[in-house]
């Protein structure tokens, strides 16, 4: 347990978050706060783009 921290929590549960993410994203909306829901969607962005580099450069070598 010592050696978790907040990048291998976050890669590990990456897939639960951005669902969470997109959540809040979706409730915002519903609430009449498009701007709100943008900036939670551009963290889950963020995190899934970071994610699709690390896999690329794993995969090329």
């Amino acid at each position: 347990m010592a050696d978790e921290t907040v990048g291998s929590l976050a890669e590990l549960y990456l897939g639960n978050l951005l669902y969470a993410l997109e959540l809040a994203a979706l409730s915002l909306e519903q609430q009449g706060k498009p701007m709100d829901a943008a900036f939670y969607r551009g963290i889950a962005r963020k995190l899934a783009e970071a994610r699709g580099r690390e896999v690329g450069a794993a995969a090329e070598g």
